[in-house]
């Protein structure tokens, strides 16, 4: 029972935290899908009003539904034209979600006030409450999911009171619309925090699972999924603090020689040591990460040159603190080569600078390894 109690503290806590930043760079790439699927659903909606008026509705009732779409579609079209570069606006998921939720209660608060009944027997309109959490989960984010969730609860409870608060009767009769009870009120906010639960399951199902894609499973440290994830997030905030910044691939020496003396197991050990020193020598948004066998990448927030000296410092640093493979074996010297492009003068995307970051790394190998190259020779 405890265990069970820790396991549910536990996932509501991640939950509630701030997800990995790989997940939120694919929650940037969901909330576009999200805005399409809401512009396609918006086209749609334009055509209810007509077949409300096919099926007999009132005018009334068609005009409510005709303005609330149109209005639906404006809104998703300036949502849609704000995703097109969803990581430079961090609150749109938000926004977008609050406008589902809130637009929903608003088409039912329209049509509560033309007939009570309406406002809260509307399953087709009710059901875009259920739709706005759902796609919650395209954002990879457990705090939306459950922010949305308790706001549609909120909100739709809100509109039940408002209805069946100035009646005794818990039955209200419609000639046009039938019936509608508190019961199956209770029992719709039920329902909503059920696919509330579920979607923010799922949320976390996947959050892990991205975490897992993002990061080394030896060492901890993002993997080159991250880095391709993360490098236009982090253009941007260079560009918007207007720093520098410098990739440096780094590849450790002969490191064949190490497994041949200390074994894989040793190898991996090796690599784990190699791993936790560079990161300690990280400053502030400052980033390590293994992108192959004993490749590594780190980004620095400062311009070539003090780049240069820096990880210069680095390697010294390392090649001073020889690993101890184990018993029977000679302590063994760590080093790398490097290779520095800077941003943007060395190229503006990822695959430029990997790539002029890789030839200079191969000037360092061919001029006789453990240094570290910042031009071209």
């Amino acid at each position: 029972m405890q265990q069970a109690e820790k396991r549910a503290s536990r996932i509501i806590g991640e939950l509630l935290a701030r997800p990995d930043q790989l997940a939120l760079e694919m929650g940037a790439g969901g909330e576009l899908l999200v805005a399409r699927v809401r512009a396609v659903g918006g086209a749609i909606a334009l055509l209810l009003p007509l077949l409300a008026l096919l099926g007999g509705s009132t005018v009334q009732e068609v005009m409510i539904g005709l303005v609330a779409a149109v209005v639906i579609n404006i809104v998703a079209q300036v949502w849609l034209a704000l995703a097109r570069n969803a990581r430079r606006h961090p609150w749109l998921p938000h926004a977008t979600s609050v406008w589902d939720v809130t637009a929903t209660s608003g088409v039912l608060v329209a049509l509560a006030l033309y007939d009570p009944v309406a406002g809260v027997s509307s399953l087709v309109v009710w059901c875009f409450y259920v739709i706005a959490i759902v796609l919650t989960a395209l954002r990879h984010d457990g705090r939306l999911t459950l922010y949305i969730g308790g706001l549609a609860m909120i909100q739709y409870a809100l509109i039940g009171w408002a209805v069946f608060a100035f009646t005794p009767d818990p039955l209200l009769v419609s000639v046009d619309y039938g019936t509608a009870s508190l019961d199956a009120q209770v029992q719709r906010v039920v329902l909503l925090l059920i696919v509330t639960l579920v979607t923010a399951t799922i949320v976390y199902r996947m959050q892990r699972l991205v975490e897992m894609s993002g990061r080394d499973g030896l060492t901890g440290l993002p993997n080159r999924a991250w880095l391709l994830q993360s490098m236009p997030r982090i253009f941007d905030a260079v560009r918007t603090a207007g720093g520098s910044l410098t990739l440096a691939l780094l590849d450790l020496d002969q490191f064949r020689r190490i497994n041949e003396e200390v074994g894989h197991q040793g190898g991996d050990r090796a690599i784990r040591q190699v791993a936790a020193e560079l990161e300690r020598m990280l400053g502030e948004n400052e980033h390590l990460a293994r992108i192959g066998g004993q490749e590594f990448v780190m980004l620095l927030a400062s311009p070539v040159g003090s780049a240069w000296e820096r990880l210069d410092r680095m390697r010294r640093t390392l090649a001073e603190n020889p690993f101890m493979g184990g018993r029977g074996t000679d302590p063994q010297q760590l080093t790398f080569s490097a290779g520095l492009a800077s941003w943007p003068q060395d190229g503006a995307a990822t695959s430029q600078l990997l790539r002029t970051a890789d030839r200079r790394l191969q000037q360092a190998k061919q001029g006789g390894r453990n240094r570290v190259v910042a031009r071209d020779g």
